[in-house]
C-alpha cells in the first residue's frame, strides 16, 4: 500500500514540475515573446511602478530588466481573470492617486513621490490598492530574482555544477602507488 502512495506522490510531483512554465526561471525579454493585454501607456506605467519597487542603482533596476513584461506574462498566463482585473484597476488607481496628490500623472512624479503614492495605495481603505501593490511587489521580486542578469551576475548560477575537462594529462603512478 505504501508503494502505491509513493508512486502516486512521485507522479504528482513530476507532473507539477513538467507543467511549470519553462520561461519562469532564467528569463529574458526575448524569451517572453509578445505580450498583449495592456495599452502602451499602461505598460509604461507598469514599468515605472516596478522601477519604483526595485530602482536602478549600481546594478540594473527592474525597469531596465523589463520585469514589467514578466509581470504581465505571469498575470496573463498563470493568474486568473480577477488578477487581470486587479491589474487594470490598480494602474488606474495609481494614476488617479498621483493626480489627486501631486496634480500630475504617476510617470511624471519623481522617486520619493512614487514611493509615497504606493504607500498611500497600500494604506488606503480601497482593498484593490493594497492587493495591487502587494501583487506587484511579489511579481517584481520574483521576476527580478529569476531574471538572467540576476542569476548569472548576482547569484552566480551554474546550469551544470562542475566542469568536464576531457583532455587533461594524468601523471603516472609509481609501483608503490605514489606519484
Amino acid at each position: 500500500m505504501q508503494r502505491r502512495s509513493v508512486l502516486k506522490n512521485l507522479a504528482m510531483t513530476f507532473g507539477g514540475l513538467v507543467s511549470l512554465p519553462a520561461w519562469a526561471s532564467g528569463w529574458t525579454p526575448e524569451t517572453l515573446g509578445q505580450i498583449s493585454g495592456l495599452s502602451v501607456d499602461n505598460e509604461a506605467l507598469l514599468g515605472e511602478i516596478v522601477g519604483t519597487i526595485i530602482p536602478e542603482t549600481t546594478t540594473p533596476g527592474a525597469k531596465s530588466l523589463k520585469v514589467h513584461q514578466f509581470a504581465m506574462r505571469m498575470i496573463n498566463d498563470c493568474y486568473g481573470e480577477p488578477a487581470q482585473t486587479l491589474l487594470a484597476q490598480g494602474l488606474t488607481l495609481a494614476d488617479s492617486t498621483a493626480q489627486q496628490t501631486y496634480s500630475k500623472p504617476f510617470t511624471d512624479c519623481d522617486a520619493p513621490q512614487r514611493m509615497d503614492i504606493l504607500a498611500k495605495m497600500t494604506a488606503s481603505t480601497d482593498p484593490n490598492g493594497k492587493s495591487f501593490v502587494d501583487m506587484m511587489k511579489r511579481l517584481t521580486i520574483q521576476g527580478y530574482t529569476n531574471s538572467e542578469y540576476y542569476l548569472v551576475n548576482v547569484a552566480k548560477f551554474n546550469m551544470a555544477p562542475g566542469f568536464y575537462h576531457g583532455c587533461v594529462p594524468v601523471p603516472k603512478l609509481a609501483a608503490d602507488g605514489s606519484r
